[in-house]
């Protein structure tokens, strides 16, 4: 086992990456222009300096083709373009390139300096504007009046506006899978969409969470996210779940796998508490979350004892104020498409509100 699982860690994955700070810095103004024009044709001349052009501004940009805050492990300076300066002939500057900074959706952006929360990004497409460029200054030209016919003072270019943003990644998902290590949600995950996330006999085979989209009939669709496993004291950073708690937040609906079978002998019912336990830990509102329970591996207790064994241990869970309760092998595929449509019943109503 252990050989496999270090043949495992060793194959190429992709990064995951869902905290960066990066620095961001918009253009300055271009400085306005002070010149006289003198030609041969106009003897007496005159003032043609020129505007200064606009700097460009930092844009964030949700972009739903990403999922990972990976570029910026390696790109953390962001600058726009400067405004170009007034010219001669009383021509302006060209305005300074915008600089666009595409995150994935589901990321919040907090000014480092504050650490108030400046952007959300929810929508694919929307835009926010975190730095705005420098105005352009003024030129000479600008000045000339009856009474000042030959002014020689121009104004500066806006100053560019610098920020240092903390990015937090919090992926968006109908159903969020949350359990125990090797419960079986990343089986779960491959069963119903055409996702292929590492899967093993040993805990902790998902390191980083896992997106996928299930087609169900009528043309619906539910996003699954298949997070690492948690275990007791993950609220207070114990094991991997604390890093990922957070992804569950953005979650419509919680999907609690439990192992109905437990190779170590564990009871069921004691590791359905210890998630809940660690869910309220870390969030009152994340525990009042809607949840759907399903017992998982059920291909694993003998034919002929599982029909009674499955109804008494879903009992029991009732009992635990577990509301829905259903039972499913990820590993076959019994129950797999029940359990998408109750999924389902209980995401419809929260899209329906836009929570």
């Amino acid at each position: 086992m252990y050989l496999a699982r270090q043949a495992l860690l060793s194959e190429p994955r992709a990064v995951f990456v869902d905290t960066a700070r990066i620095f961001v810095k918009s253009g300055k103004g271009g400085d306005g222009r002070a010149h006289l024009r003198q030609e041969k044709s106009r003897p007496k001349g005159g003032p043609d300096g020129g505007d200064g052009g606009r700097g460009g501004d930092v844009v964030l940009f949700a972009d739903a083709h990403l999922d990972s805050l990976v570029e910026f492990a390696y790109k953390a300076h962001w600058f726009a373009q400067e405004g170009e300066g007034g010219l001669k002939k009383s021509c302006a500057g060209k305005d300074g390139e915008h600089c666009v900074v595409s995150l994935p959706l589901g990321s919040q952006v907090f000014d480092e300096a504050t650490g108030d929360l400046v952007a959300d990004m929810l929508t694919a497409g929307q835009r926010v504007v975190i730095a705005p460029g420098g105005a352009g200054g003024f030129g000479n030209e600008r000045f000339k009046s009856a009474t000042h016919q030959t002014p020689l003072e121009s104004t500066p270019g806006g100053e560019a506006v610098e920020r240092t943003l903390r990015i937090e990644l919090k992926l968006i998902a109908d159903v969020g899978f949350v359990g125990l290590p090797n419960a079986g949600k990343s089986t779960l995950l491959k069963a119903c969409t055409r996702t292929n996330p590492r899967i093993a006999s040993f805990p902790f085979t998902t390191l980083n969470p896992q997106l996928g989209i299930a087609e169900l009939s009528g043309e619906r669709r539910l996003i699954l996210a298949d997070l690492p496993g948690l275990i007791e004291g993950a609220a207070e950073g114990a094991g991997l779940g604390h890093e990922f708690l957070r992804h569950i937040e953005r979650t419509r609906v919680l999907l609690h796998i439990v192992d109905a079978a437990p190779i170590d002998g564990s009871d069921p019912l004691a590791n359905y508490a210890t998630i809940r336990r660690e869910l309220a830990a870390f969030s009152d509102e994340l525990a009042r979350r809607e949840e759907l329970v399903v017992l998982n591996k059920i291909d694993l207790i003998p034919a002929e004892l599982r029909e009674e064994f499955v109804k008494d241990l879903v009992k029991q869970f009732k009992k635990k104020r577990a509301k829905s309760v259903l039972a499913m092998s990820g590993a076959t595929g019994e129950g797999v498409r029940a359990t998408m449509e109750a999924c389902w019943l209980k995401v419809a109503p929260a899209r329906a509100v836009g929570s």
